[in-house]
């Protein structure tokens, strides 16, 4: 038996063209719309509320994602050579390692405690990257070594820049970079500049927000415009930002 319609409609650009993304004809209308052209760029893709809440009232975007958020976030990912996240994030959201991406951890400590990747003895190396200092980077690989996760050194101190953790994912070829946030990851990244699309899914909830999902400055606003907008059913937005240069 067929599971419940997940329908979706475009209204930017303004084609009002439906496709139920349970199905797979469906899939791949939204595979088309979020196909990113090219062989390198950072695309920041989050769930806000419409308050600015990054999280729900568990703590996580579990209680703010819905079944075709879900959809676009595997399309998102399917296009992605890694995916980029704080390990404030992982620990919080419960991460497994997508699919058709690997995972890239950003950990400024080494820290590992509270983490719920599955990673056995054995996985296939590379599919998770932890990328570090380089002054915690051996102690870290002792860590992560036997569980088949590879140590991606960042030149620099303890604060890790966006650019040279681009650099260091760029040179292992990583060149199509999706971060997924969370907040504080998410700001820097928008601070140096080298976003160039934001994916933005705002689900219509109103839900208390300690800090702002992503926080921008006057100083920092990035110059964008609106490429993709589609809306579901539940009054779910879906919004793909170009930044201008």
């Amino acid at each position: 038996m067929a599971g419940p319609a997940l329908r979706v409609t475009e209204v930017v650009p303004h084609t009002v063209e439906s496709a139920d993304v349970a199905t797979d004809a469906g899939r791949l209308w939204l595979r088309a719309r979020y196909a990113r052209p090219g062989q390198e760029y950072v695309r920041l893709n989050m769930i806000t509320s419409l308050t600015g809440a990054a999280a729900g009232a568990d703590g996580t975007s579990e209680t703010l994602t819905n079944r075709i958020d879900r959809a676009v976030l595997g399309e998102i990912r399917r296009d992605a050579d890694v995916v980029l996240v704080g390990a404030q994030s992982v620990r919080a959201e419960g991460y497994v390692v997508p699919r058709n991406a690997r995972l890239a951890i950003v950990t400024s400590s080494g820290r590992l405690t509270g983490h719920r990747l599955s990673l056995q003895p054995g996985s296939d190396p590379g599919r998770v990257l932890l990328v570090c200092p380089v002054a915690v980077a051996d102690d870290l690989a002792e860590q992560a070594t036997p569980f088949g996760a590879e140590i991606v050194p960042v030149a620099g101190g303890s604060h890790l820049e966006p650019g040279a953790i681009l650099d260091a994912l760029r040179a292992r070829g990583l060149t199509r970079v999706v971060c997924e946030g969370g907040p504080s990851l998410a700001g820097q990244f928008a601070a140096a500049g080298v976003i160039d699309e934001y994916c933005i899914t705002v689900a219509p909830v109103i839900e208390p927000a300690t800090e702002p999902f992503l926080r921008v400055t006057a100083a920092i606003r990035p110059h964008t415009e609106v490429d993709g907008m589609l809306v579901d059913d539940a009054g779910f937005s879906y919004l793909r930002l170009r930044v201008q240069v």
